[in-house]
């Protein structure tokens, strides 16, 4: 036993010194190296611990004392320290060759798992003991750990969706690597082969900019493209033509729809990352810049049709306007053509970019243009010798003109020119023959009968001038009569023989000259005169009132109302008339004040 003691003895101090000399800790040497040598050791080592342990049970058996080996011990604790370093060394050896395999198609599924594991290799590196931080094993281990760190997010980055070949292309060029990304053998480990870390700020800003060209591709794709692929334009009927002739209620959407694209277009267009796309949006930005032009001509031309196709189709003015009634014809019929073939049509972009409709659009709007010329000076002409048509809208005098022929027609029109006619009435036995005007309030009418009837023929323009001088002849012949009669006739009767205008007329003359009568006489007879007038005057006041409190119909209430305002504002006028008499500031009907 001591023989075998004193063996190991001298094995142990051998064993140290080739530990020494030649074991993991040398410095300068691999760590690959250094991990072989590790494990050689850790075998040279297990033998003399089991021997020691058998030789300590041996020298307790027979009672010898314990030998101490301290360069065994020694070892043991040095083999345990590296053991630490290069366990965790091996680790990620071995993890590292297992991802060069990793398939470039299953890359994005692994990611996370090995971002997970690289982290806990850098916390499990972290916690190694400090004297082991200046060896090389632990300066490789942690350089190949950081790095992977530093990679593993640019590949993430790679393997999304957004990277196309062009990218893979940039990347190729910059780390001047050929990596076989279109083989469907491309593993990490091939990737792994280019400098991505050199060049990680191109790698990074490449892969950001893939997103965002990804996002604007999707948008312009999603958003624009495919929505004109689908968009249709409604063509509808219109005022009894029995074809689709105008554009329909979303023309209106459409529209902003173009200027919204048009406007994303120009935000496209404008940012950097646009450089992959810029011909199709430069192209898709001139097709929606063509279709909006032509949709904006095209409803031009609409607005232009759809005024002059009732004057030139029907009515008396396309009677009177043979030529234009026959250039109107044609592009009617053309007009007709191309909306029928747009309602066939349908999709948006392919009745915009129609050859048919681009061409004629242009000739369309040039003869409707002429047409429109020619009507408003022969409105013109019509306005001239009837200038009351002034007064009226386009669409109101185009009906009127219309209609011309037919007297009757224009009942409901005879408001748009004259103030108080609302309709007329015509004779019995000559149903041209206008032979009284009214003025229509509710169920309530006041009738004026004119002294001559006037014939409703001919150009209306002339016979509404003969129907205007008549009006102002017999209004005049009424005046002149009321002014007489309401001297001779009770107040009540007056009012009720006469229209609103002349019972007016005839309280103010009955008035007026009631003061003027006064103002004649001499100073004395006039304070005399002005108060027996005075009470005349509020005589009539108290008329007008009692006459609103009897039943009447709505239009002589009206009439009668009004007189009491007017009349109201006389009576005080001649109370102030009266006062400024007194005061000698009127002295006859010639002062300034009266």
């Amino acid at each position: 036993m001591i023989q075998k003691v004193n063996f190991l003895v001298d094995d142990v101090t051998t064993f140290r010194a080739d530990f020494v000399e030649n074991g993991p800790g040398v410095p300068g040497i691999e760590p690959k190296v250094a991990l072989y040598r590790l494990k050689m050791f850790q075998e040279e080592y297990l033998i003399r611990d089991r021997k020691f342990n058998s030789y300590n049970g041996g020298e307790m058996l027979f009672g010898l004392p314990n030998q101490q080996y301290p360069e065994l011990e020694e070892t043991k604790k040095q083999i345990e320290l590296f053991d630490k370093l290069y366990n965790l060394y091996s680790k990620v050896k071995d993890t590292l060759a297992k991802w060069k395999d990793i398939q470039w198609t299953e890359i994005i599924e692994e990611i996370k798992n090995m971002t997970d594991q690289i982290e806990q290799f850098s916390k499990d590196c972290a916690k190694l003991p400090g004297v082991l931080k200046s060896w090389a094993a632990y300066k490789e281990l942690k350089q190949e750990i950081d790095d992977m760190i530093e990679i593993l997010p640019m590949v993430e980055g790679l393997a999304k969706d957004s990277i196309r070949n062009r990218h893979w292309d940039e990347i190729i060029e910059i780390t001047k690597e050929d990596i076989p990304y279109q083989e469907e053998t491309f593993n990490f480990e091939q990737l792994m082969q280019a400098p991505l870390l050199k060049f990680k700020d191109d790698v990074e800003d490449i892969s950001e900019r893939a997103d965002k060209e990804l996002k604007l591709e999707r948008s312009l794709n999603n958003d624009v493209i495919l929505f004109w692929e689908d968009a249709e334009i409604e063509i509808k009927m219109w005022k009894g033509i029995d074809s689709p002739c105008i554009l329909g209620g979303n023309i209106q959407d459409i529209q902003e729809k173009l200027e919204e694209h048009m406007m994303l277009l120009n935000q496209f267009n404008a940012v950097r990352h646009v450089k992959p796309f810029k011909p199709l949006v430069v192209e898709k930005m001139t097709l929606i810049s063509d279709v909006s032009d032509t949709v904006e001509r095209w409803l031009k031309v609409q607005t232009l049709w759809t005024n002059l196709v009732s004057v030139f189709t029907t009515g008396d003015i396309a009677k009177q306007m043979p030529t234009e009634s026959k250039m109107f014809k044609k592009i009617h019929a053309q007009w007709l053509k191309i909306m029928e073939r747009a309602a066939e049509t349908k999709n948006v972009i392919k009745v915009c970019t129609n050859d048919l409709l681009r061409n004629s659009l242009g000739g369309l709007q040039d003869g409707l243009e002429i047409c429109q010329k020619k009507l408003e000076n022969y409105l013109e002409g019509k306005k001239m010798v009837f200038p009351r048509f002034y007064f009226c809208s386009n669409d109101d005098l185009l009906k009127i003109l219309s209609v011309g022929s037919d007297p009757n027609m224009v009942q409901d029109d005879f408001e748009k020119l004259f103030a108080a006619i609302n309709r007329v009435r015509f004779d019995d036995n000559d149903r041209r023959m206008i032979v009284d005007i009214y003025q229509v309030m509710g169920k309530f009418e006041e009738c004026l009968p004119l002294q001559e009837g006037v014939h409703a023929e001919g150009n209306i323009e002339e016979w509404l001038v003969k129907l205007q001088n008549e009006m102002q002849r017999s209004v005049r012949s009424v005046a002149q009569r009321g002014c007489q009669d309401c001297f001779s006739m009770s107040l009540k009767d007056f009012v009720a023989a006469y229209p609103s205008q002349i019972a007016l007329l005839g309280i103010q003359r009955l008035w007026t000259d009631k003061v003027e009568e006064c103002l004649e006489k001499s100073q004395k007879e006039k304070l005399q005169e002005l108060e027996k007038k005075k009470r005349e005057v509020v005589g009539i006041m108290e008329q007008l009132s009692n006459m609103c409190l009897e039943d009447m119909n709505k239009l002589v209430r009206q009439k009668t109302e009004t007189l009491v305002t007017i009349h109201v504002h006389q009576r005080d006028v001649f109370f102030e008339i009266q006062e400024l008499c007194k005061a000698h500031k009127i002295k006859d009907k010639n002062d300034f004040e009266w």
